[in-house]
């Protein structure tokens, strides 16, 4: 099997069996973001205790490549530090950006690394990394 058809497939198992959908009743950091060049919308909510992100959930609709990368960005920053958080998705922009970039704890990020081929597709894949750094942000600062 070649490299992009395991990607491919990672990514629509993602799109597929969402990771973390859904919403939280109770307190939490909410963003809301959009993009309106192709219509992908998503509703992250994170709990954030102690400067910990304890867990992420996400909500929205759009192309397969931003809802399974808010599913694999909900899986990989749970436990992490919001410094942790922040430089993922620091590291997941370099990604967009061709660099070579490995997420040794979280391989299946990784499978969007084809999508920087597709510029029009990076704000799809960068959405919900988005969402996470202004949700981070927003709870920095109501500290």
């Amino acid at each position: 099997m070649q490299l992009d058809d395991l990607y491919r497939r990672v990514i629509m198992d993602h799109y597929k069996n969402p990771r973390n959908r859904g919403k939280f009743e109770d307190g939490t950091v909410t963003v809301d973001l959009n993009n309106p060049t192709c219509g992908d919308k998503i509703s992250l909510q994170l709990k954030v205790d102690n400067g910990i992100v304890q867990d992420a959930r996400y909500t929205g609709e759009g192309c397969s490549i931003s809802m399974s990368s808010a599913s694999m960005m909900t899986e990989a920053v749970k436990g992490k530090s919001v410094e942790e958080a922040k430089e993922m998705a620091s590291r997941f922009s370099a990604l967009m950006q061709g660099e070579d970039v490995h997420f040794d704890d979280y391989e299946d990020i990784e499978a969007l690394s084809g999508v920087n081929k597709f510029p029009a597709r990076i704000k799809c894949a960068t959405l919900a990394w988005n969402a996470l750094r202004k949700g981070i942000d927003e709870k920095q600062h109501d500290h």
